[in-house]
């Protein structure tokens, strides 16, 4: 029987990890039943995912990796990545998205000793993506973490930091490898609700958001909204949505029998001719050759 849903944000939750703070902005759960358009995360923002149950496929920078329950992968800054279900048996996940801080951002009487091995940090930075398979100790800590957020009982906000940070832990013990001392992220400006809107207008809304209507949303002019865009993610606002409005047309065309017309609509474009003179700009090659790949 299929568990309920989560969808937890505004969880106020920072953990240190040596010289920095992660910033925990949700906590999700749910099941996939249909795919997850390709998307990446602005400077600084990362997802950790965790599959307890059901099988997938994840595409992240043009590979493709079989998911199955036990697999725990991270996504992090300018990592292109989709999540397609198995419609059979549909995967679950647990997601956590968080963004890293510099360190000095919290009270410096704020200390977890048991986070300040330096490596961890320049481990989460120097790998925006990794993926394997967890050993076994992952489920029961998502677990008593749904279990706490969804209790309301008193203490629940102390009790999360503390699995969230046990959490973490585990996932950088699962990294393997070689890596290199990244210097620290610049401090978002950015409050965990506008960073948040930003995401995801590119990831749901890239068909049709203009930069006025996330201006609104935001509650700040076109120019500001513009220069938030171009500080999360290295590009203007109009090459952000043409990136999101791509990343999905290549999806639909490599992955269901819709017809150009179809996933031009889809794409937000008013016809067929606009959408085809973007595509091959784009990415080099028509529609009809690209949909040849799959």
């Amino acid at each position: 029987m299929n568990l309920p849903d989560i969808n937890i944000g505004d969880l106020d939750i920072k953990l240190t990890l040596g010289t920095m703070v992660l910033n925990v902005l949700y906590v999700k759960f749910g099941y996939f039943y249909k795919a997850m358009p390709a998307h990446s995360h602005s400077q600084g923002s990362y997802e950790l995912h965790y599959i307890p149950t059901g099988q997938g496929t994840l595409i992240a920078q043009g590979n493709r990796y079989p998911i199955s329950p036990g697999m725990l992968f991270v996504t992090g800054p300018d990592v292109v990545h989709e999540q397609i279900p198995d419609l059979k048996d549909p995967m679950a996940e647990y997601c956590i998205f968080f963004e890293i801080l510099p360190g000095n951002s919290v009270s410096p009487n704020v200390k977890h000793p048991h986070l300040s091995e330096p490596s961890l940090p320049e481990l989460l930075v120097a790998n925006p993506f990794w993926i394997g398979q967890e050993d076994g100790t992952m489920l029961a800590l998502f677990e008593m973490l749904a279990e706490e957020l969804s209790s309301g009982q008193i203490g629940v906000h102390q009790m999360a930091t503390n699995i969230l940070e046990m959490i973490v832990i585990c996932l950088l013990r699962h990294y393997r490898g070689n890596y290199t001392t990244i210097a620290s992220l610049p401090l978002k400006t950015l409050d965990d609700s506008r960073l948040l809107m930003i995401e995801n207008c590119f990831l749901y809304d890239y068909n049709s958001i203009t930069l006025q209507q996330l201006a609104n949303q935001l509650g700040l002019s076109t120019r500001q909204t513009e220069r938030m865009v171009h500080k999360q993610y290295g590009m203007s606002f109009k090459d952000k949505k043409q990136q999101a409005r791509m990343g999905a047309a290549s999806r639909l065309l490599l992955t269901t029998q819709l017809s150009i017309g179809e996933i031009a609509a889809q794409a937000g474009f008013a016809t067929p001719e606009q959408f085809s003179n973007a595509f091959k700009k784009y990415f080099g090659e028509t529609a009809t050759q690209h949909k040849k790949k799959r």
